[in-house]
């Protein structure tokens, strides 16, 4: 899960410093989930493993303020700041599982020099194996090597590989213009 430490509220200058329109970031006490989302949902450097968090933390001062679930990580630049990123999600209410265990208690991380952390947590990060095994995994979709196993085991429904690619062939949409 990612986890976002924000410091107090504070005006941006756009377009010179942000990249998301906004006229400010941060955290003051007065600052709705979705107004904390929309200042604070980015523009941060993110690493690879981003892209693979289903759930983001917001903490201030020690305390956690807001849980969205990501929906996806977009990439935002300018000339002046590139590798920035966003997250685009859904603010987490009461009743949503990781709001009601994390919002308004104690930051999973602190006294860190880097805004932008990484939390484990078993009770939200385990996923399950795509290919139906039902091994827990924390990361991507696959146990290693059970993508192959599914890909084959669909193939062999079908037949030989090459039965595959023309049976696959004659049944998938074509993009517009794309030859058959």
């Amino acid at each position: 899960m990612l986890h976002i430490t924000l410091g107090d509220r504070r005006p941006v200058d756009y377009p010179n410093e942000d990249e998301l329109g906004r006229d400010y970031v941060g955290y003051a006490p007065d600052m709705s989930p979705d107004d904390l989302y929309t200042a604070n949902r980015g523009c941060w450097v993110f690493g690879e493993r981003a892209n693979e968090e289903r759930y983001a933390l917001f903490s201030y001062k020690g305390i956690v303020r807001m849980a969205v679930a990501i929906d996806t990580i977009e990439p935002v630049s300018n000339a002046h700041r590139s590798n920035r990123s966003a997250i685009v999600g859904k603010v987490l209410q009461d009743g949503d599982r990781v709001h009601d265990v994390y919002v308004g208690g104690p930051s999973p991380i602190t006294g860190v020099r880097n805004p932008v952390t990484y939390v484990p947590d078993p009770r939200f990060d385990g996923r399950v194996c795509s290919c139906g095994c039902g091994t827990q995994i924390a990361r991507g979709d696959w146990v290693t090597g059970h993508d192959q196993k599914a890909l084959h085991k669909r193939i062999a429904q079908i037949g030989t590989v090459k039965q595959f690619i023309e049976w696959f062939d004659a049944h998938a949409p074509q993009p517009a213009g794309a030859p058959r």
